[in-house]
């Protein structure tokens, strides 16, 4: 699973914030290498206990873990790249998991998207109803502070888009001991004010060249997400448990970004022949990973 979060200050959580949260924030003990393990165990847990919970993260009876106020990540400013006169901060830097209202909102939407018979083949097993589902995923989604969790996420692949937020030269690639190795990583972060720059670029662009197509709608859709957050804010793009499915040599070759950014650079020039280059050595890098989805 890859990741783009969102880390604000203190000051964006409350004045003061919560006594629950500032511990939390002075323990700091989870790490970005643990976060997706952490996000696993939890969802498992849920799954294994009994009762079944409907989402990660809760009570028997629907209401809130503790977990869900100690689990962060956090970041010192001085980690954050800039641009210019930019500024992040002031520190510490803090992104909430919120793991039970971003499962609250894919629970949502597969409410929506999915087939009839699957639907009703889900609720079944767990002896709910759609209407007591809504009702509980509703609940969990309003106890989040903001109109926007902190984290995005997807499986199997990045979308491409989001590279455009981001400094290709900033990347942060560790290869560790191996694939299992917990500290292995390839990421990239931003000032908030950096990359609504970019993206607000990179949507202009696409949308003059390409019309309403989906990486215009993609960038419109994370412009309208950063909006949301303190502008002192980092924004950070996590390949996250990816590199467990890379081997070293490609993961430290990587041009994804790099490719992103050729490719807005071909759309301003009209360089049709790069353009389609471009994307169908990105179509090849990624199709690898994406075919995993369907196997899995």
């Amino acid at each position: 699973m890859a990741y783009l979060r969102v880390y604000e200050p203190l000051s964006a959580f409350g004045e003061p914030p919560s006594p629950q949260l500032l511990q939390a924030v002075e323990a700091a003990k989870l790490t970005r290498a643990l976060a997706g393990e952490r996000e696993q165990r939890m969802w498992l847990k849920s799954q294994t206990a009994a009762p079944v919970r409907l989402l990660p993260a809760e009570l028997a009876d629907g209401r809130a873990a503790p977990s869900t106020g100690t689990d962060v990540l956090v970041l010192d400013p001085a980690q954050v790249p800039v641009v210019g006169e930019t500024t992040v901060g002031p520190g510490p830097l803090v992104c909430p998991l919120e793991l039970r209202a971003r499962s609250a909102a894919a629970l949502v939407s597969f409410l929506g998207d999915a087939h009839p018979a699957l639907r009703a083949s889900v609720l079944a097993a767990g002896g709910l109803t759609a209407e007591a589902v809504r009702s509980r995923t509703n609940a969990a989604l309003g106890e989040v502070a903001k109109s926007a969790v902190h984290v995005l996420s997807t499986t199997w692949t990045v979308p491409l888009p989001w590279f455009a937020l981001i400094d290709p030269a900033q990347r942060r690639l560790k290869l560790g001991t191996g694939r299992a190795d917990p500290e292995r990583e390839l990421s990239w972060r931003a000032a908030m004010r950096d990359a609504k720059e970019r993206v607000t670029e990179a949507r202009e662009l696409v949308e003059s060249t390409l019309g309403e197509s989906g990486p215009t709608r993609i960038l419109a859709e994370t412009a309208r997400w950063l909006d949301n957050f303190h502008p002192e804010s980092a924004i950070e793009l996590d390949y996250g448990g990816l590199v467990q499915l890379i081997a070293d040599p490609i993961l430290a070759s990587d041009t994804s970004a790099e490719e992103v950014h050729s490719i807005l650079d071909a759309l301003r020039d009209g360089n049709v022949e790069e353009l389609a280059e471009l994307f169908r050595d990105l179509r090849e890098y990624w199709s690898e990973l994406a075919a995993r989805e369907h196997l899995n």
